[in-house]
């Protein structure tokens, strides 16, 4: 077994995407600590690692990151603050050194997405398991994909890359398949993946996204899992969003 294969039997990591603003949210809040049926959008994400048995929890921070560990002091978790915030390609470079005596697999998910089951992030995890791959790539298909990155395959229904809306061409702003930014990697490929990237695109960012090509360049296998259900993977960038999770979360208690 060489360092780009999968930790077989190896419990999962986490590494939790929660540096952001959230500017649409019209507030100044950390978008994390707002509240969803009175507990921080961040919780559930937490919830849902420790669910799927993650033995260590890291929290990528930015905007108030003083108050997002106050508000998660007691939760075991292990912070790394992200400063100056250069996209989520730097978000996971900050936290290698979290990771320095890790070898398995790393589940990338973002503090933002709330209602991601675990029984769906455990069918995940498994599916990146039975395909053996090195690198899992959660996607869903919408009616309406606006502002998401698209995903592109080739002819085989291989993943080939991953092009945000701010750079993607007209056709391809007509694929309806979109990254979720949930990721199942193993992480000796994360972290020399993400080290290498660069920011040369609309944003000026480190797009977490070019490890995509980065892989097809060194042939790892690399696969994509479908959501069920794409309002699992549902973001929260607005109030309007906010309240439609709420609802969600109303149907299921109900349901």
């Amino acid at each position: 077994m060489n360092d780009m294969t999968i930790g077989e039997g190896k419990e999962p990591a986490a590494l939790i995407l929660a540096a952001g603003r959230g500017t649409r949210m019209k507030s100044d809040m950390a978008k994390v600590l707002h509240l969803l049926a009175g507990r921080p959008l961040l919780a559930y994400v937490v919830d849902a690692a420790r669910g799927i048995g993650a033995g260590r929890i890291v929290a990528v921070v930015g905007h108030q990151a003083e108050e997002v560990r106050e508000a998660f002091r007691d939760d075991g978790l292990v912070f790394v603050e992200q400063r100056p915030q250069l996209g989520t390609g730097h978000a996971v470079q900050v936290a290698r050194k979290a990771f320095a005596d890790f070898v398995g697999p790393v589940l990338i998910l973002c503090g933002d997405v709330p209602l991601l089951k675990v029984e769906t992030l455990r069918q995940f995890l498994a599916f990146h398991r039975d395909r053996e791959a090195v690198l899992t790539l959660f996607t869903a298909r919408l009616d309406n994909p606006h502002g998401y990155g698209r995903v592109v395959m080739d002819e085989n229904n291989a993943l080939l890359r991953i092009v945000e809306e701010r750079d993607a061409t007209a056709e391809e702003k007509k694929i309806r398949e979109i990254n979720t930014g949930i990721y199942c990697v193993e992480s000796p490929f994360l972290f020399e993946a993400v080290s290498g990237i660069g920011r040369d695109n609309a944003q000026g960012e480190y797009y977490l996204t070019d490890i995509i090509a980065v892989g097809r360049e060194r042939g790892i296998r690399m696969v994509s899992y479908l959501a069920r259900d794409p309002a699992e993977v549902m973001g929260i960038n607005t109030p309007d969003d906010l309240a439609g999770a709420e609802k969600v979360l109303l149907a299921r208690a109900t349901g």
